[in-house]
């Protein structure tokens, strides 16, 4: 049955005829339009099955008397998906319609269908089940609302994606997929995009034959030539319409292509995988131990720091309990990078640890798939966030900043979840590789001219941190292979980890340049006068220059579970014990060692 089709539903009128029969009797709980409402239908002898709710057009006027019985039918934001036996259902904002006892059933025949709402009887109540809504506009507009609401459902976002830019320069994009080992489609993107600009094409065509049509029609004409032209003109339209429809679904079909197309690559990566990569600086020197040197989960278990045990009942594989100092560590840690990028010229954040999949993607990072390293939430559009990059990076989405408020900086702290899909053996044992950890991250907005530069003094600021712990490590300029897709440019800092007898990566610094920004809509608009005190979201703000997209950079300042491994395994004493390095002291309450403990 369609919406708006009229309907005259047996049960339904048994259903009224039953309340008016019982209402002296039984009660129908009188909703108040401003209040917060339960509603319950009284009946006495119906069987569970499925009713036909009937929608109301507008409220008659006032009739003479008998007296109306007050009835709610305007129900909104119901949420629970279960039947509610036994309890009453609490339904926000109701409309009151006025109904006469006697003739209620021949005004119910006149009744539009909106919608068909399960009843389930309960002692002499019937309770919704399913969340819905009905409102006291009219069908038709009703209709549009949410036809409006599916439309919008089914469209995807759209990145703003230079196609022009990729089908001139097609080589040089073909060759930049195979340098990445990507998967992305050029050939299939640009047919799609052919195509997208000759039915683009027609489709202005035909607009135009509309307009020439409808400005032939003003004025008088004879009826023959004036129905000629209407018959045109719906030929037109109809035609137009189903265009129209390809457009749309020939965009999203392009932009779900055309989104898998990686970065482009600054000219000094090195081109292979991850063996090709090229050291740019070594800074320290491994330390010397004269015993044998014990690896991070051995000092942890006679320090008594970690209970994976534990955390593998109570969470699974991968998890971990940290405990005594190893607790204060990581606070320090957290504490101690967050106040000395703040003092850069950083503003600190807490960020939201749920985030949309569709700005996970536009972040450049897969939410679904067999591999991928990201949580998704079932029976939702959420996420857990793998990284503080991707709500920092939303933080500014869909806006227009002022360029005098660039670069912005952030520091920001938050916990990581990951599922380390395919990751496995004795080198990502204990806390090296984990699904659930602490980090703080870089994150900055610049201009495209400025993006190298901040890459440069975001690689400083790791060396910085890193060096004043007293750790040795090498910082490598990542091979194209090794690329994530957002990625331009990518410095690692690999740290010796003598227990493991290796380097680990325990940060990396990217420049994804205008990659991420174009997904998220994030643009600038040049000065032209002083924009400071505009407002800068949703495109506000005057000027004449036009707007340009952002660049984007993020560096980690501290992963706290692989900090806490090269710590414990550099600073390792004969004793068993471990020295805390001197700029966490203050953050640990002045703690210098952490001793081996005496059972």
């Amino acid at each position: 049955m369609q919406t708006g089709e009229t309907i005259v539903n047996p049960d339904f009128q048994m259903f009224i005829a039953q309340m008016s029969a019982d209402f002296s009797s039984d009660t129908i709980t009188r909703a108040n339009a401003h209040v917060r409402s339960p509603f319950i239908i009284p009946t006495s002898s119906l069987k569970p099955s499925p009713l036909l709710l009937p929608h109301l057009l507008s409220p008659p006027p006032p009739p003479p008397p008998p007296p109306l019985l007050p009835l709610s039918l305007s129900l909104s934001n119901v949420d629970d998906t279960t039947p509610l036996l036994g309890r009453r259902r609490r339904i926000a904002r109701p409309s009151i319609f006025f109904l006469r006892p006697s003739p209620l059933l021949s005004t119910l025949k006149t009744l539009t269908l909106t919608l068909a709402l399960p009843l389930f009887h309960h002692g002499h109540r019937c309770f919704l089940r399913r969340p819905f809504s009905i409102s006291a506009q009219p069908t038709a507009a009703l209709a549009a609302q949410e036809e409006q609401k599916v439309t919008a459902a089914k469209l995807q976002w759209r990145a703003a994606i230079d196609f022009k830019w990729i089908r001139d320069n097609k080589d040089a994009v073909a060759a930049n997929i195979k340098n990445r080992n990507s998967t992305a489609n050029l050939e299939l993107v640009l047919e799609l995009y052919e195509k997208f600009l000759n039915v683009q094409k027609e489709v202005e065509r035909l607009r135009a034959e509309r307009n020439i049509v409808a400005n032939k029609m003003k004025g008088k004409l004879e009826p023959s030539i004036r129905q000629a032209l209407v018959e045109e003109g719906k030929s037109l339209k109809e035609g137009l319409v189903a265009l129209e429809e390809d457009l749309v679904r020939l965009t999203d079909k392009l932009q779900q292509e055309a989104q898998c197309i990686p970065n482009s690559m600054h000219p000094d990566v090195p081109i292979g995988g991850e063996e090709s990569s090229v050291v740019r600086k070594t800074i320290g020197s491994p330390k010397e131990f004269n015993f044998d040197v014990k690896d991070h989960l051995r000092l942890g278990k006679e320090l008594d720091l970690f209970d994976f045990d534990a955390a593998a009942e109570v969470s699974g594989s991968k998890f971990y309990y940290l405990k005594n100092e190893a607790v204060l560590l990581e606070m320090a840690l957290i504490n101690w990078a967050i106040a000395d990028v703040s003092k850069r010229g950083f503003t600190p954040l807490i960020t939201p640890e749920i985030v949309r999949s569709s700005v996970v993607e536009k972040c450049g990072f897969q939410p679904r798939g067999q591999n991928t390293q990201v949580y998704s939430i079932e029976d939702s559009d959420q996420c857990l966030i793998g990284t503080a990059e991707i709500p920092v990076g939303g933080i500014h989405m869909d806006s227009i900043l002022p360029e005098s408020s660039l670069p912005l900086k952030y520091v920001a702290y938050s916990h990581c979840f990951r599922t380390e899909a395919g990751a496995a053996g004795t080198a990502t044992r204990g806390l090296y590789r984990v699904h659930q950890f602490s980090k703080v991250e870089m994150f900055v907005f610049c201009r495209p001219e400025d993006s190298n530069m901040y890459h440069e003094e975001l690689i400083s600021i790791e060396e910085d941190l890193f060096s004043s712990l007293g750790l040795h490590f090498k910082v490598l300029d990542m091979a194209s292979g090794d690329l994530g897709a957002p990625a331009y440019r990518k410095f690692d800092v690999e740290a010796w980890m003598p227990g493991l007898g290796r380097y680990g990566e325990i940060s990396s610094a990217s420049n994804c340049t205008d990659y991420q920004s174009r997904r998220l809509g994030i643009r600038y608009r040049p000065s032209v006068m002083d924009l400071s005190t505009t407002n800068a979201k949703k495109g506000k703000g005057s000027s004449s220059a036009p707007t340009q997209f952002v660049h984007t950079l993020n560096a980690t300042a501290c992963a706290v579970p692989r900090m806490i491994v090269c710590l414990l395994e550099n600073f390792q004493q004969e004793d068993g014990s471990v020295i805390i390095p001197e700029p966490l002291r203050p953050y640990m309450g002045g703690l210098q060692l952490i001793s081996p403990k005496h059972m």
